[in-house]
């Protein structure tokens, strides 16, 4: 299977494509990121909220796939977002994980003592512990008032994106900041799969509707990590690397945009 990557501010190289490990529990979770990475995955995520970082630890595992080849994130949850809990935390994703060290380690959300936590990150970044940080569903307030205080830039910031809720102006400003902006729910959580518009061009290009949203995602220069436990949906969201789509045609589906998100966002979340 053919795989893209993008190469983050400081060096480290990440796939374009990754396995997103939101709402998948159990053996299913486990045998979600081993069939991925045998498949040619190389990138997992998850979080601490999500409740399957033992399985998805025992999946990387189960693979046989070197440790080294692997970009695995996970994230600390904003009610741990205390100075004194993040380390405490952190070192609890390792054992979950049953990992040495984390490639990515990100803020879930803008909440809690988002200064504080970040000086946190970037100790366990200058430590060794996590090979990148990263942040989660800031909005360009968010991420500004973090740099007033950070030593070290975000390097990613993964955000709700999908062609009836781009966020293209965030997406412009991340990009402008060399912080690599990454889509979760990048299909919409299905909903825009639909889409007549998408449609069309899918049928033009015969590809599936999920494969053309993932290539106009990576056109606009983003990372995506779509969830699947499913095999043939896992190949059909990573073979979108033959083909590419026109300008007309990125606009045609930029301009689907509702401003509508699909996300459950935080009680207590500012957009502006």
């Amino acid at each position: 299977m053919h795989m893209e990557d993008i190469i983050l501010e400081n060096g480290i190289k990440v796939p374009k494509i990754g396995l997103g490990m939101w709402d998948a529990y159990g053996d299913e979770a486990s045998e979600a990121v081993s069939t991925a990475l045998k498949l040619g995955y190389r990138r997992v995520d998850t979080a601490m909220f999500y409740k399957n970082e033992p399985e998805v630890g025992r999946g990387i595992r189960m693979s046989g796939i070197p440790r080294e080849e692997i970009f695995v994130s996970t994230k600390i949850w904003f009610t741990d977002m205390e100075v004194d809990k993040v380390r405490t935390t952190f070192e609890k994703s390792l054992d979950n994980l049953q990992l040495d060290y984390i490639d990515m380690y990100m803020l879930h959300w803008p909440m809690g003592d988002v200064a504080g936590s970040w000086t946190v990150l970037e100790e366990l970044y200058e430590e060794g512990k996590v090979k990148s940080i990263g942040v989660c569903n800031f909005q360009k307030h968010h991420m500004e008032a973090l740099l007033k205080t950070a030593k070290i830039k975000p390097m990613i910031n993964q955000i709700e994106s999908h062609p009836t809720f781009s966020q293209n102006d965030l997406v412009c400003y991340c990009q402008e900041q060399g912080i690599q902006p990454e889509a979760w729910s990048p299909l919409g959580r299905g909903d825009d799969l639909n889409h007549p518009v998408i449609r069309e061009i899918a049928q033009r290009y015969g590809k599936t509707t999920a494969q053309i949203i993932l290539r106009w995602h990576m056109q606009r220069g983003m990372t995506a990590i779509p969830k699947s436990v499913k095999e043939h949906r896992m190949i059909e969201n990573a073979s979108i690397f033959d083909f590419r789509l026109t300008d007309d045609e990125m606009e045609v589906i930029l301009a689907q945009e509702t401003g509508i998100p699909r996300g459950g966002y935080r009680d207590g979340y500012t957009w502006e």
